[in-house]
């Protein structure tokens, strides 16, 4: 099992680097191709790959400083695949020296004894190399992107929005891995007849006080997609933030609703679960392949109301509706989630908000238009900046007089930055959760 767990995360590695996947795509196109389907394995794999994605400018950086005058990027991709998940083993992980020999072994084995032969010497050098002495003579930023595993530019980013102190504790917060939460779904069945099902699967959850029907996973004996009561759509694993979200929307029973970018489903089924499947949701998504997962999802879970739509959320709609509810979740850098999507960290630059800006711009003013008279538009974002956050809201109130501030309830978050009190930000490090912005306005009639 050790070794199919190694030759996967090694194949996970190089999908990821050769083809900038995310590690659940990366490990599911890699499984496929060595044939592995073992859920032990899988799970193995998982998190490892995470853990090494997740550390992977340190790592980089302690490689490239042993590899010298040579660079991590003059192997081929295997064996740097290999490199990083060693080092993340022996000087992450903290495994001793027999099981670092066995690793070597494992590795040696997988890639063959003469490739393997140009690095035997460097796994000795990783043991060796004192942290310290790593991070000697690099600025004070640099050292903190080090020590908590985030690219430099955002930790600038930090600095400036939150000043050091709340920016040093942000920021260790993305090394620690993200809590599981669940939605529990009362289509099927009332709360206490779901968490009795819930139970007999050998879920233990602990329900989140401040929203309706969200609890947190605290233990399951196995991963909870292969329960029974995920298949009879007893639930849907669901960000705490997400659900906040849906329940700011407020939507009614028998209302229409507009539900942007809407795979894979999460929002739209609680949408229909809090209007107790009655009125009307649009789903719209450019994602044909996504949009087959949101079809997947809304029969699990017994939605009976939503239509799905297949168009680009910056252009008209070829559907005339006029919604009471608009709720815009749109692509953004996935700043705010960067414990639970690792990868993002590296595939982005400084200046990836203003792009993402420009995109979440076009999809905010199409959806201003589907708004009726007296209805709610409700934006939010897993984004910490402030250029796809606060700043776009300013600017889109500017142009858009006729909407005005609601209320966000209810209140498990800290007021938006730059005098938006009445939007809220969610925290990593404070709220256990993606760090997650939403601002509800009302079209005024």
């Amino acid at each position: 099992m050790l070794r199919d767990a190694w030759a996967l995360a090694i194949e996970t590695l190089s999908w990821i680097e050769l083809q900038r996947l995310g590690e659940r795509l990366a490990l599911k196109k890699a499984a496929r191709q060595l044939e592995i389907e073992d859920s032990k394995t899988l799970g193995l794999v998982h998190k490892l790959v995470c853990e090494t994605i997740r550390t992977r400018n340190f790592i980089d950086y302690l490689l490239n400083w042993v590899l010298t005058p040579r660079s991590l990027k003059d192997f081929k991709l295997g064996l740097q695949a290999f490199l990083r998940l060693y080092t993340y083993e022996t000087e992450i992980a903290g495994h001793d020296f027999e099981k670092a020999v066995d690793m070597a072994r494992i590795g040696r084995s997988i890639l063959g004894w003469r490739e393997f032969s140009e690095v035997e010497e460097t796994l000795g050098k990783i043991l060796n190399t004192q942290f310290s002495v790593l991070l000697k003579g690099i600025s004070d930023e640099e050292k903190i992107g080090l020590s908590t595993y985030n690219p430099l530019w955002f930790v600038k980013v930090c600095f400036k929005m939150f000043g050091r102190k709340e920016a040093l504790e942000y920021l260790e917060s993305s090394k620690k891995i993200p809590l599981t939460y669940i939605r529990i779904n009362t289509l099927k069945l009332s709360e206490e007849a779901l968490l009795k099902k819930i139970e007999s699967d050998n879920i233990v959850v602990e329900e989140i006080q401040q929203l309706r029907y969200t609890y947190k996973v605290e233990k399951s004996q196995r991963p909870l997609t292969r329960t029974q009561s995920f298949r009879d759509g007893f639930f849907f694993i669901q960000d705490k933030a997400s659900c906040l979200s849906v329940e700011v929307a407020n939507p009614k029973s028998g209302t229409t609703v507009l539900d942007f970018c809407a795979a894979p489903g999460a929002k739209t089924t609680y949408l229909a679960q809090l209007m107790e499947n009655k009125g009307a949701i649009y789903s719209i998504d450019y994602s044909r392949r996504r949009m087959k997962v949101w079809g997947r999802e809304t029969k699990r879970m017994g939605v009976k109301i939503a239509t799905s739509v297949i168009a680009d959320a910056r252009n008209p709609l070829p559907i005339k509706v006029q919604a009471d509810l608009v709720i815009l979740d749109p692509p953004c850098t996935s700043t705010g989630a960067f414990g639970k999507i690792p990868s993002a960290k590296w595939r982005l630059t400084k200046r990836s908000a203003l792009r993402m800006a420009k995109l979440q711009w076009d999809m905010l003013n199409q959806c201003a238009e589907c708004v009726k008279d007296g209805g709610f538009l409700v934006y939010s974002t897993c984004s910490a900046t402030l250029e796809e956050n606060e700043m776009l809201i300013e600017r889109f109130l500017k142009w858009h007089p006729e909407f005005t501030f609601a209320e966000t309830s209810p209140k498990i978050g800290l007021p938006g930055l730059r005098g938006q009190s009445k939007c809220q930000r969610l925290y990593p490090h404070l709220h256990e959760c993606n760090g997650f912005f939403v601002a509800k306005l009302l079209k005024e009639s």
